[in-house]
């Protein structure tokens, strides 16, 4: 007790450096804990009484001391943290003292600085995570989703993209992490193709409605790579969000299925007509086209359309059967095909020229993707 009676007693007189020393030195003896009881009660009020140092570098050494321990005395935390910025790091970025709620406290005072620094710390909790998603300035939700060890709930993701999706830095960090729902992903995609659209050089260039068709066509093809990355159980989720987008539309189907992503294509139709996905799966397989073309009637999918599905349909029973070797540019040739729309045939009627348009074109995509693999591997032999 004496001890603790001299020591504020010197520190009304002691330098800076001096004070900055013996107080981290006092905050590790008290965190030992191998002082009797009295001299704990004394260190912990001395503790307390540091707070009031004019210095801070005197109160940065009290929390770099105290910054890692279970230990701390609450009181002496909950004032560091609210301490000015340089003061708080230390414990604001990893004080295991301070609960969830003391951080959404902070990150409430939509200070960036702390907000930055609480986005930082190791294995955060989701609701702390849910909090800087919500109010969090930007700079922290770039900060929170260079976390790894962060706990990010879906909803949260969502809103950063909501709020801040406009800047290119949070979409890269965001873009290249694994933790990120399927629709999120597309979110991305779509606010990235905007972004393009808008640039002045490319409206420039090409002119707005050819930026706006250019556009258009590249996010349908992402959202198809995107597809191929998913798995089966995230389909449903991933149909969904398309259907709320307005993005299940005729000519993104036609798409879908002349490039074979079958399994998408019944949770399509399952979304689109309320029918069992084993009902749906069931028709695929059986492959005829009577209830298919029902199915598809009942899906909102104009007549047209239905020769040229239940083609490529059956193109793609055979290739998963290992009766024949296919891709997108045959099963579309055939597509094609399918509606008297290839060379030598005469042209398509004009309710289907439309189709017919699109087709080509995505024949013509896959002729060229199946070049450019070619000539990548004649350049890399």
């Amino acid at each position: 007790m004496q001890v603790v009676q001299h020591f504020l007693k010197w520190t009304q007189t002691a330098k800076v450096s001096e004070r900055a020393g013996a107080a981290a030195a006092l905050a590790r003896a008290y965190l030992e804990g191998e002082l009797p009881f009295e001299d704990r009660y004394a260190a912990e009020a001395a503790l307390t009484a540091l707070l009031d140092d004019p210095s801070s570098k005197v109160r940065f050494a009290l929390a770099e001391a105290l910054s890692m321990s279970r230990h701390a005395p609450v009181q002496v935390v909950a004032a560091l943290a609210s301490d000015q910025p340089d003061v708080a790091a230390p414990i604001l970025a990893r004080s295991p003292v301070l609960s969830d709620t003391d951080l959404i406290d902070r990150v409430a005072d939509e200070r960036v600085a702390t907000q930055c620094l609480i986005a930082r710390r190791a294995h955060l909790s989701m609701s702390v995570s849910a909090a800087i998603a919500e109010v969090g300035a930007l700079e922290a939700c770039i900060a929170l989703a260079e976390n790894s060890s962060a706990d990010i709930a879906a909803v949260s993701f969502r809103r950063m993209i909501e709020r801040h999706g406009n800047d290119a830095r949070l979409r890269e960090r965001l873009a290249g992490d694994p933790r990120l729902p399927s629709d999120c992903r597309h979110v991305l995609l779509r606010q990235l193709g905007e972004a393009l659209r808008d640039a002045p050089l490319v409206r420039a260039l090409v002119g707005a409605a050819r930026a706006e068709k250019l556009t258009k066509d590249a996010c349908i093809r992402a959202s198809l790579t995107l597809i191929e990355t998913l798995d089966a159980d995230e389909h449903g989720a991933m149909v969904e969000h398309l259907r709320i987008q307005g993005e299940l539309t005729t000519s993104f189907i036609v798409r879908l299925v002349a490039h074979g992503k079958i399994d998408f294509f019944g949770h399509v139709l399952m979304s689109l007509t309320g029918e069992s996905l084993a009902r749906i799966g069931g028709l695929l397989v059986s492959g005829r086209d009577l209830p298919l073309a029902a199915l598809f009637k009942k899906a909102g999918l104009a007549k047209p359309v239905h020769a040229p599905i239940i083609r490529a349909l059956a193109v793609w029973r055979d290739v998963a059967l290992g009766k024949r070797i296919a891709g997108a540019q045959e099963v579309s040739w055939l597509m094609l095909e399918s509606i008297g729309a290839t060379p030598g045939q005469d042209g398509p009627a004009a309710d289907a020229a439309e189709l017919a348009g699109l087709l080509r074109s995505i024949h013509l995509d896959a002729l060229r993707e199946n070049a450019r693999i070619q000539a990548q591997a004649i350049a890399a032999a």
